[in-house]
């Protein structure tokens, strides 16, 4: 046990397969949502079930991976966000078939490898300015909250507003309610697991009341259907097709990749610190190998036709809850992969409450990420807002995550407007060229995701 350095970080074997249990609870609802995404219903021709195996598999595997090669308290699961892009801008909007759609996320995963194997992705964060570095941690933190604040129901979508309150009369609100108060006073004593028994209270609270149901059965078995998905990737139909290069499909890359990328390195960042993993330079010892184990399950998604595989935010409630090492991915991802047979049990807790309009809420897990984003949102202290040149592009990074539901738009935003703020101060030597090349790459990235939507619109 040497090797995953319990004393140095001040851990324990318990201590981090609660943190493993604790983050798979708040990340198994992918793996009903990830299969009913890329499915559609079945107009993407996706086989549901596959989906469902190739979830539990993929996010089992890289997070073992992540575990024990880079002994750090990171999970992978298929992306949310990227599989709303295969499904309804790759596949549905731009007509390609669910095979040459895989094939665009194992390309863009194989560029994502390069720079990492050349170190520049690498070079990259560690030219991130710290106080950008706290942002991106806080901004992930709210970003969370605000997830949780709608699984939840507390926060309802609003066509002149665009938010509103939520309707505390639904049962499953009211669970929510009750377990968010819980989890703050199990979290307010500093009760050892105290967000794992806000799920397992809340669970159970929600099983009485018939708000939760009981599982009809414990097991199910695979199915000869159940890896259909795997290995049909159509790499050279992503980009290749009636004899002529598909523009349409290399803009898709090219925005997968600036999303796969600044996700996972905002996610890391944010994380880490929260793990107190990061030197006094904000930079993760031994990152190449996490990147690179990030970078390969894109690829790995790709090919198992489950969309691109990246780290979880959702590795933050581990961390809340003392994790620190390898062991906690590692013991997600023993779950993910036992999740293949107990889907049923696991649907009670991460499938979700489904609501009149058809919406599904997750009123047993928001109060974690609620109570997670809280936690991440401490280090807020450490930036300088009245240093208005790094005080705004922080700002803009906090609150652009939330606004935009993507993490690498916050990064972007941050990035382009601290750039511009030092060049037109004449500050040119406090910037990094990393950081302006970084930048030119955000303002072509969402030029290009603009000329894309436009593209499919018509």
């Amino acid at each position: 046990m040497d090797y995953f350095k319990f004393s140095q970080r001040n851990t324990n074997l318990r201590r981090e397969i609660v943190a493993g249990i604790t983050t798979f609870m708040t990340m198994a609802y992918i793996i009903f949502v990830n299969p009913a995404i890329l499915s559609s219903g079945g107009t993407t021709g996706i086989p549901f079930e596959s989906v469902v195996i190739a979830t539990c598999l993929g996010a089992g595997i890289m997070s073992i991976l992540m575990g024990l090669i880079s002994n750090t308290p990171f999970a992978l699961a298929s992306g949310m966000g990227i599989n709303a892009v295969v499904t309804f801008t790759i596949i549905l909007g731009l007509g390609l078939s669910w095979q040459q759609a895989m094939g665009i996320i194992v390309i863009e995963g194989l560029l994502v490898i390069i720079m990492v194997l050349t170190k520049l992705r690498m070079i990259l964060m560690n030219a991130i300015p710290m106080a950008l570095k706290y942002a991106i941690g806080v901004g992930i933190g709210l970003f969370i909250a605000f997830i949780g604040a709608q699984e939840a129901g507390f926060v309802l979508t609003d066509p002149v507003t665009a938010v509103k309150l939520g309707d505390f009369t639904k049962s499953y609100t009211l669970l929510a309610a009750f377990g968010l108060i819980l989890t703050v006073i199990l979290v307010a004593y500093k009760v050892r697991g105290a967000i794992l028994l806000g799920i397992i209270g809340t669970t159970i609270v929600g099983m009485i009341f018939k708000i939760i149901p009981l599982p009809t059965k414990i097991i199910s078995m695979p199915t000869s259907e159940s890896f259909s998905t795997f290995f049909k990737a159509d790499l050279v139909g992503a980009v290749w097709s009636n004899g002529m290069i598909n523009t349409a499909a290399i803009v898709m890359i090219f925005a997968l990749f600036m999303t796969d990328f600044f996700d996972t390195m905002g996610t890391v960042i944010g994380v880490g610190e929260e793990a107190g993993l990061l030197d006094a330079k904000g930079n993760l010892p031994g990152l190449k190998r996490v990147l690179l184990i990030d970078s390969s399950a894109a690829v790995v998604g790709g090919l198992f036709g489950c969309s691109s595989i990246t780290t979880y935010i959702e590795s933050a409630s581990g961390v809340s809850e003392g994790g620190r090492t390898g062991i906690m991915p590692t013991t997600t991802g023993v779950l993910f992969i036992l999740s293949i047979f107990f889907a049923p049990l696991i649907a009670v807790v991460g499938g979700g409450v489904p609501t009149a309009e058809g919406v599904y809420k997750y009123p047993v897990t928001a109060p974690a990420l609620i109570v997670v984003g809280f936690l991440m949102m401490g280090i807020i202290s450490k930036i300088d807002f009245k240093d208005f040149e790094i005080g705004i592009p922080a700002f803009l990074t906090i609150i652009i995550m939330p606004f935009t539901y993507n993490i690498s738009y916050g990064i972007g935003f941050g990035f382009i407007s601290y750039t511009l703020i030092k060049l037109f101060r004449g500050k040119f030597k406090q910037l990094h060229p990393l950081m302006i090349v970084a930048s030119v790459l955000f303002a072509v990235a969402f030029i290009s995701i603009a000329l894309a939507e436009k593209f499919i619109s018509k």
